[in-house]
């Protein structure tokens, strides 16, 4: 399906139950949701395409793949293998997996897919068109077609990392950001196994790590870390990981490849994510892994349950959100993830995360590495009790 199938056009007025601001996937995930039970709804977005302007590297975990129908053939080959660098690449940890536990998606054609099943539930998607601000009970709108005014029962903020439906609800708003940036380009073929590399060396990625995940057919290449704590700049550092990554002996690499970044929250789900007029969800509400600061797997587990309530509180005609939107209960479940983050974090010479890599290769080093990286939950589940 073309954007021009999917976008529709506003100027002057407008009411709708729910507004939806953003349409990554939470923003997509939580409007079809809502159309299908009925409800009216109306997405806006920036970009002038739903695949434009890609920043997530798109790796999906286990969980996500086990419990959400992703087409396959967006999907690249499962990767089973991780392996752990110190800063010298020297005696990498190598850890497998008996089950599949990744797939990098291939975003573009997911995020259009997406937004196809949104058009056929019967989402009202306008493309091209910023949140401009609230202003008393309504929503300004700007784009192609002029100003626009919306009249919404909700707004869902679904705008990223630094959300400006956050700031006009006065909920929380993310303070704890990466920066990150990659490398994205096709492989003609490799002999080995899909491999996801993760170099732990706070010279290159000074909070984080970087990486190179190869599953035989693209390779993503990037860093991340504290923006601050980049002597050189991020650009600079990715410049330099690239020139050395491993994983990638004897790959062609094109003259052209699709670079990505962006801001990436790390501080946890937001406490205040909610207010009777609307709510967060994804990268807006911290919606990611503190540690492995994945997002994919939280954002459509948080749009479920923010679909839920609201569909509630239309049926209901109750004012307001349900107090089972909980940012802070969520976080309270997940604070050794916050704890690992905080120590991440404080690794600050390449000797620290040296050292590091002693304890790492012992039987526990591993198997709490193991626990991380193949474990069953990522997230905390966001199920109603």
């Amino acid at each position: 399906m073309k954007t021009a199938d999917i976008s529709h056009h506003l100027g002057g007025t407008a009411s709708t139950d729910v507004l939806v601001v953003g349409a990554g996937l939470a923003g997509l995930h939580t409007a079809t949701l809502l159309a299908r039970q009925g409800h009216d709804v109306l997405l806006v977005e920036r970009r002038a395409s739903p695949a434009g302007a890609i920043r997530t590297t798109g790796i999906f975990v286990r969980k996500t793949l086990d419990d959400f129908p992703l087409p396959p053939e967006h999907l690249g080959p499962p990767i089973r293998r991780v392996v752990l660098y110190p800063p010298d690449l020297r005696r990498p940890v190598s850890l497998v997996s008996t089950r599949d536990e990744y797939r990098v998606g291939d975003m573009a054609p997911l995020y259009t897919t997406a937004a196809a099943a949104a058009a056929d539930a019967g989402v009202r998607t306008v493309l091209g068109t910023r949140y401009a601000g609230r202003q008393g009970g309504a929503f300004h709108l700007a784009g192609r077609d002029g100003p626009t005014v919306v009249r919404a029962r909700f707004v869902v903020g679904a705008d990223g990392a630094r959300s400006s439906v956050a700031r006009d609800l006065g909920l929380d708003r993310n303070h704890h950001l990466l920066v990150g940036a990659e490398e994205v380009f096709e492989l003609p073929g490799n002999d080995g196994p899909p491999t996801f590399h993760c170099v732990l060396d706070p010279s290159l990625a000074p909070g984080y790590l970087a990486w190179v995940v190869n599953d035989g057919q693209h390779a993503h290449v990037g860093v991340a870390g504290c923006a601050d704590r980049f002597p050189e700049g991020l650009r600079r550092a990715l410049e330099r990981f690239s020139a050395s990554a491993p994983g990638l002996a004897g790959a062609d690499r094109p003259e052209v490849v699709e670079r990505r970044g962006g801001p990436i929250p790390v501080g946890g789900v937001l406490r205040r994510i909610s207010c009777p007029d609307g709510l967060l969800v994804g990268d807006a509400a911290g919606a990611v892994s503190p540690l492995t600061a994945g997002g994919l797997d939280p954002c459509l587990r948080l749009s479920e349950l923010a679909a839920e309530v609201l569909d509630e509180a239309l049926r209901t005609g109750q004012p307001g959100i349900p107090a089972t939107y909980d940012g802070a209960a969520l976080r309270a479940r997940f604070r050794g993830r916050l704890m690992l983050r905080r120590g991440l974090a404080r690794v600050r010479t390449p000797a620290m995360a040296a050292a590091a890599f002693t304890l790492l290769r012992t039987p526990l080093g591993r198997a709490a590495a193991g626990r991380v990286l193949f474990g069953d939950r990522s997230f905390p589940d966001p199920a109603r009790g």
